[in-house]
């Protein structure tokens, strides 16, 4: 990934950037479209990541779906996939904490899922750290996400335009969510 963004750089690409944990949906579709519309190149990450899930939460239950998130990714036209597997991510057993506190974390999602948004801290800095985007999409739906997001963007200087896009929902209204498919 990093010889790719190396490339794009090097030809004065803009890189837009659209995280997720795979299982796509339309909502996912509509980030990857809304890159394409900003940037010269759109790379998707597929990666569900452990450092956000507690104890007593679904991390090896959470559906992978890889090969249909491809067909469904090459459909809209995202340029690049990085899929990383579990050890290229986490090498070894992970010595840095990234620690989110405050308003931020201390309500909502926060008060029932601790260190959630830690570990979802973690796995943005270093998927920032190798995409090293100019543009970085999350979908509203997951507003406080998005708003620790920002504040670690704002926080950490990082060269990055984060984009928060609206909410796709199902026909009776539902916001599209991958748990909500699980």
């Amino acid at each position: 990934m990093r010889n790719v963004v190396k490339k794009c750089q090097q030809a004065g690409q803009s890189i837009g950037f659209v995280p997720t944990m795979g299982n796509l949906h339309k909502g996912h579709l509509s980030l990857t479209r809304e890159s394409k519309k900003d940037a010269a190149v759109t790379i998707v990450s597929i990666f569900v990541n452990p450092t956000q899930f507690g104890p007593s939460e679904d991390f090896k239950k959470y559906p992978r779906t890889l090969e249909n998130d491809l067909k469904m990714l090459e459909e809209v036209g995202a340029d690049f996939v990085f899929a990383p597997d579990e050890k290229e991510m986490y090498p070894e057993q992970t010595k840095t904490l990234v620690l989110i506190g405050g308003d931020l974390t201390n309500s909502l999602e926060g008060c029932s899922r601790p260190g959630h948004f830690n570990g979802v801290a973690l796995v943005v800095i270093k998927l920032f750290n190798i995409v090293q985007p100019d543009f970085a999409y999350f979908g509203q739906k997951d507003a406080q996400q998005a708003r620790v997001i920002y504040q670690m963007i704002q926080d950490l200087n990082m060269p990055i335009q984060m984009k928060v896009m609206p909410i796709v929902r199902e026909a009776d209204g539902l916001a599209l969510s991958s748990r909500n498919q699980y």
